[in-house]
């Protein structure tokens, strides 16, 4: 399974053993805890952490072993571009640019997993970057009965709100000049409320864990670097300085979850500088709700 998961993701043969070693674990982990109701489980990583392969990895494993798996990332709950603009003409101009808590439709996550648990049909939308907004509905995922497996994945999946009074201060260049009166970063804060009751509906959190920020900036401009050699180049390609700027709207959250979520997730990888596990932590125990 795993090298055909290699061939067909034309991953480097470096992630065979890494699959191998973890990541088949986890989903041997998991598979017993399937039961009559769907099992939820959310993935949380940093830009670069592999959190997509990941989710790809498990969704391949249950599959081969007969069960139905539906996979959700949080970038498909964007809102649409033209909402984004109303945001950002409303509440703060840094509303415009995809990713932050309050850039989500929050409920129609829940909804769909709510739904998917129940067995009712559902169209879950989905996100087109390339366009930098909603695909059209026609090319939505269309699931008919609950699967045994949910899968939700992204870089905020179980995030919790900051405690407001570390909110005064701001940690990066975007903050400084572009956000000198704490608005933006009070409204990403509040919104995150919201989406407690989306996680709430986790049986499991698994966090790929970087080192530090400066990794995941690292690990984002060699993706785009590898962009721009796969493409020659072109309009879409970002500079090093134009990353510097886009990371700096993720960056307080992020390190947020650096420090909060380890104590949080049923199942840490952490992650060198140099992009391998060096451990993975499993707590028994599973997610404390009461920090969610």
């Amino acid at each position: 399974m795993i090298q055909a998961f290699v061939k067909r993701h034309k991953l480097p043969p470096a992630f065979a053993p890494l699959a191998e070693q973890y990541y088949l674990p986890l989903c041997e982990w998991i598979l017993p805890q399937i039961g009559a109701k769907p099992v939820v489980l959310g993935i949380n990583g940093a830009q670069g952490t592999g959190k997509s392969t990941l989710a790809e990895f498990v969704a391949d494993y249950f599959k081969a072993q007969e069960k139905t798996v539906v996979s959700l990332s949080i970038d498909d709950l964007y809102l649409t571009k033209s909402e984004r603009a109303d945001l950002a003409q409303r509440i703060h101009p840094l509303m415009q640019t995809r990713g932050v808590p309050g850039t989500h439709d929050v409920q129609a996550g829940i909804h769909y997993i709510q739904a998917l648990k129940r067995g009712e049909p559902c169209k879950i939308m989905r996100f087109d970057k390339s366009i930098d907004d909603r695909c059209g509905e026609s090319e939505w995922t269309r699931v008919r009965s609950a699967p045994d497996v949910i899968i939700l994945e992204g870089w905020c999946v179980g995030a919790v709100p900051e405690v407001v009074s570390n909110l005064q201060r701001p940690i990066n260049e975007l903050e400084i000049k572009e956000d000198a009166s704490g608005m933006w970063r009070h409204y990403v804060n509040d919104a995150l409320a919201e989406y407690q009751r989306l996680f709430a509906e986790l049986d499991f959190l698994v966090m790929l864990k970087a080192p530090n920020f400066d990794c995941v900036y690292q690990w984002r401009l060699e993706q785009e670097q590898k962009l721009a050699a796969a493409t020659g180049g072109g309009s879409g390609i970002m500079s090093a300085e134009q990353i510097a700027r886009f990371i700096q709207h993720y960056e307080r959250l992020t390190q947020h979850n650096l420090d909060t979520l380890p104590a949080v997730a049923d199942v840490v990888f952490h992650l060198n500088n140099k992009h391998q596990i060096d451990k993975a932590e499993y707590k028994p125990a599973g997610i404390p709700k009461s920090l969610i």
